[in-house]
């Protein structure tokens, strides 16, 4: 039998949460009823024999009780014994409960396989509602959590200017905050624009300066050596054009 009491706490994007699943799993071997007059059992085994009777027949009981519709509204007989206690999540609880009936083929079994394949039966009319189950502690945890990050929002607003509380105390956003915002906004812009023409006026400064460069060499080139003076005139103003790059 698989009894599952599940507690789960969902996982918000904003905080850090973890999610928690628990589970119980009960395996159990339920042993065969036996007649005494057939096994023949006497002392501490007869005493065995009639305690595992009793405890399947109060399984029985508690089976008929939640499988027959009729008596949906008798008192389950949970308490009558140590088996059905450990079964009780397994047995009409939020679970999934499989039950395997062992019978043999023999003839000289008929009337053992007969009253198992019914016990089965009675079993399998039993139907549980499989759900996952959250723990109400964690939801209320969520619920805090949720309402501690609100609060911290709204003392920030109230730090930066965003929401104010007048003189008769009725809370309002702050005018001067979105006006505060859209400057802002628009300083970044124009930010942005003096930096892109910063950058045209570098490329043509630097443009500039390469064609004043090329022409001043032009004229070196055709002055040549004739004229001293001349020359070093324009070497110091080439030299002057690199000092501008």
């Amino acid at each position: 039998d698989n009894a599952t009491d599940n507690r789960i706490i969902s996982e918000s994007s904003e905080m850090n949460e973890y999610e928690t699943l628990t589970a119980k799993f009960h395996f159990v071997d339920l042993a065969g009823s036996e007649r005494l007059k057939r096994t023949g059992a006497t002392g501490e085994r007869a005493k065995e024999g009639i305690s595992i009777n009793c405890g399947l027949l109060a399984l029985g009981n508690v089976i008929s009780a939640l499988g027959d519709k009729s008596k949906k509204a008798t008192h389950v007989p949970y308490r009558d014994s140590k088996l059905t206690r450990l079964l009780q999540d397994s047995l009409g609880g939020n679970s999934q409960t499989l039950m395997i009936a062992c019978v043999s083929p023999s003839d000289r079994d008929f009337m053992e396989t007969l009253n198992t394949l019914k016990y089965a039966n009675r079993a399998r009319n039993i139907k549980n509602k499989v759900m996952v189950n959250q723990d109400r502690a964690s939801q209320q945890i969520n619920a805090l959590r949720s309402e501690i990050a609100r609060l911290q929002m709204e003392l920030m607003e109230y730090k930066t200017g965003k929401r104010i509380i007048d003189e008769e105390g009725v809370e309002s956003i702050n005018d001067m905050f979105h006006e505060n915002a859209m400057l802002q906004t628009e300083n970044n812009n124009l930010r942005v624009r003096i930096k892109a023409m910063q950058e045209t006026i570098d490329a043509l400064r630097a443009r500039i300066t390469q064609l004043m460069s090329d022409q001043a060499n032009q004229v070196l080139a055709r002055t040549g050596d004739g004229n001293e003076e001349i020359s070093n005139m324009i070497h110091n103003y080439i030299k002057e054009i690199e000092d501008l790059r």
